[in-house]
């Protein structure tokens, strides 16, 4: 997958969004900014090596090798995928709240910017991570 095929990728809106769609905004973000700043999360360890490094499918726990492969699945099929939701953590960092599976997949399949939801109280916090979009 190239960071082309981003552009065929169908997102849908998550239902965190759909219930609340007037407290989040969706913004382009680079993915390697994100997982850069991710890896100062106390999660990340879930999806990442200690070196801010993907984990392989076979290094991760069984639940997360699962939603892994049923994305790629979802992928491979045309259909739609969950756009993530991000906000900033209590330690100043980039939290993601939903889609964990969904950007992580994805960054490991080569796409370098993902359309993500933040909270509109957030957007200052997300400008040095949006995708510069030509």
């Amino acid at each position: 997958m190239s960071t082309s095929m981003s552009k065929s990728i169908q997102f849908i809106d998550s239902k965190a969004v759909q219930a609340r769609p007037e407290f989040y905004m969706r913004v382009e973000l680079n993915v390697a900014e994100i997982l850069k700043n991710w890896q100062l999360s106390v999660f990340s360890y879930e999806w990442m090596e200690k070196d801010g490094s993907l984990k392989a499918n076979a290094d991760l726990k069984e639940s997360d090798q699962s939603k892994q492969n049923d994305i790629l699945e979802t992928l491979q099929k045309n259909n739609s995928v969950d756009i993530p939701v991000l906000g900033i953590g209590i330690q100043d960092n980039v939290e993601i709240g939903s889609g964990k599976a969904v950007l992580c997949t994805l960054a490991t399949q080569g796409i370098q910017t993902i359309p993500a939801h933040i909270p509109k109280s957030n957007e200052s916090d997300f400008q040095n991570f949006q995708a510069d979009i030509k």
